[in-house]
């Protein structure tokens, strides 16, 4: 993340993205929207490997490197980014892990029933992020609040060299001075829309973005 612009949500989280289904049901809305895929499979598997390339030009390789998921998709996609990190930079060590915000999010108060997750982090780290290249990894960038949440998150945890950030999709709508250094798709879209993420091994099915709902009328200039 870019000093002095970044303090993250990423969006798919229930407090950052409306929640739906990915599907017109039967009672929607006379002029809604049915939902629609913007990425495939394919699509994102290709995304994934650009920024893994995108990751090791940005910092001259691998050495130090960090990858951290927000849950729960953004687990996933980190595990992904790895896997890829390690076929073109053989000096990357694989680490990656899980970075829980739940404790560390603003709308405690509003949603107080919230799971508690756990932060794993690699066995090779003792525990410290100290002098890391950390790349936060998640789904869907959105008001920025979860990735605010996961940056307080990591100064528990110790003081990394830099903390990049990655997103699948950039949906805009930014409610706090965050950008990613890294996304997969920047996808325009109204408020009232929403945005969903679905993993072939966190959902079942295939990999695919998925976006429904309808633009509120005066939203769809700015669009």
């Amino acid at each position: 993340m870019n000093p002095g612009t970044r303090m993250p949500e990423s969006g798919s989280t229930p407090s950052d993205t409306p929640g739906g289904t990915l599907g017109e049901s039967p009672g929607t809305a006379p002029g809604t929207d049915a939902a629609r895929t913007v990425l495939g499979e394919a699509d994102i598997a290709r995304a994934l490997t650009r920024i893994a390339h995108e990751i090791v030009e940005r910092n001259k390789g691998a050495a130090d490197l960090l990858l951290l998921g927000i849950p729960t998709r953004g687990v996933q996609l980190a595990r992904r980014l790895a896997e890829r990190l390690a076929q073109i930079e053989p000096a990357f060590s694989g680490d990656h892990g899980t970075l829980d915000v739940t404790m560390y999010r603003d709308d405690l108060r509003r949603q107080p029933t919230r799971a508690v997750g756990q932060t794993v982090l690699p066995g090779s780290l003792d525990g410290t992020i100290d002098d890391k290249v950390v790349v936060l990894v998640d789904d869907v960038l959105f008001s920025g609040r979860t990735i605010r949440a996961a940056l307080d998150a990591l100064n528990d945890l110790g003081r990394p060299r830099v903390v990049q950030l990655a997103a699948l999709v950039d949906r805009g709508h930014r409610e706090l001075p965050i950008r990613a250094d890294y996304v997969g798709k920047n996808l325009p879209t109204s408020r009232s829309e929403r945005v969903k993420v679905r993993l072939a091994d966190v959902d079942g099915g295939v990999d695919a973005v998925v976006i429904s709902g309808a633009p509120i009328n005066h939203e769809r200039g700015d669009r």
